[in-house]
């Protein structure tokens, strides 16, 4: 692993975080990235196009892309689970867009009313649709549950390998592999991307992982010893499918970048600013557990000086 690589970490807080959460203020969203911002994140998963009534929590996704896209040290990317999604976010001029399906055939009926198939034709017509755009979006497609699902258990490799080739073939600009429920370990994981990159070439490839059982940042390095170099966490842990039962929090932002650095890898992270802005998120919800062991611990006298 050279010391030299640059790692993408991207904020999903804002879109996984909070998803189940009391609606929060556009204000409070906007400040939110430009605090996180300000110490060094730059990539966020801000906002999901779905319908008001499902998931009221993203009712202002044009309104917070329209202000957000003002900020130009801000790359926000929006999730869409259907072809409806998608073209809302495009009207509103996403520059990143995030389909994410699911290789679980069950999670993909509760979390979003439709098969593994039918999202696949609803990525292809999407990339279609966006390719006739002057400025056509990156698309990046997410495999949700591509490691074990509540509903089915473990969810073989080939099926998982079957979806990512095909969206290779589509056209998609990224894939990740999703560990929704965390039920991944590092032997898995190292495995499945493995062969994920004998399917699907160069293409850029992320990991979306969850500390359901302590296994996040194991699962990190066992990816990062694969060449995965964009990773999704939330700020203090947030997060969780409500489709997915037993789903937890994602993998903490501040924990990920203080693994990446003690790695030697390119964060480019100001760690008293990240703990300052997980700071900020505890007042902002001062309901809801956070995690994390760098909140916890602090950084080490290394790091501070």
């Amino acid at each position: 692993m050279s010391n030299s690589d640059k790692v993408i970490i991207r904020e999903v807080g804002l879109r996984d975080g909070i998803q189940s959460l009391p609606t929060i203020d556009t204000a409070k969203k906007l400040e939110w990235l430009q605090i996180e911002s300000a110490a060094g994140i730059h990539a966020f998963e801000a906002t999901s196009f779905v319908p008001a009534h499902v998931i009221p929590q993203f009712q202002d996704a044009g309104q917070l892309i329209e202000q957000g896209k003002r900020e130009p040290a801000l790359d926000l990317s929006a999730l869409v689970l259907n072809e409806k999604g998608a073209q809302r976010a495009m009207a509103a001029g996403v520059g990143n867009i995030v389909f994410v399906l699911s290789a679980s055939a069950t999670h993909s009926g509760k979390n979003a009313r439709t098969t593994p198939e039918a999202a696949l034709n609803a990525v292809r017509a999407m990339i279609q649709q966006a390719r006739q755009l002057p400025q056509p979006p990156h698309i990046a497609v997410g495999i949700a549950t591509s490691f074990g699902c509540t509903y089915e258990g473990r969810i073989a490799a080939k099926t998982v390998l079957n979806i990512a080739d095909q969206l290779a073939q589509a056209g998609a600009d990224s894939i990740s592999l999703g560990d929704t429920v965390g039920f991944a370990g590092p032997r898995q994981v190292r495995e499945l991307f493995t062969q994920l990159r004998q399917v699907t070439g160069k293409l850029p490839l992320g990991a979306h992982f969850h500390d359901t059982r302590g296994m996040g940042m194991a699962n990190v390095l066992a990816a990062l010893d694969t060449g995965i170099r964009q990773f999704d966490a939330s700020l203090g842990g947030l997060g969780g499918c409500p489709f997915a039962p037993g789903a937890t929090g994602n993998i903490a932002t501040e924990d990920l970048c203080f693994l990446l650095d003690e790695y030697g890898l390119d964060t480019g992270i100001d760690f008293e600013k990240l703990l300052q802005a997980r700071q900020w998120l505890g007042t902002l919800l001062p309901n809801e557990p956070l995690h994390g062991a760098l909140s916890r611990a602090g950084l080490p006298r290394i790091i501070r000086n």
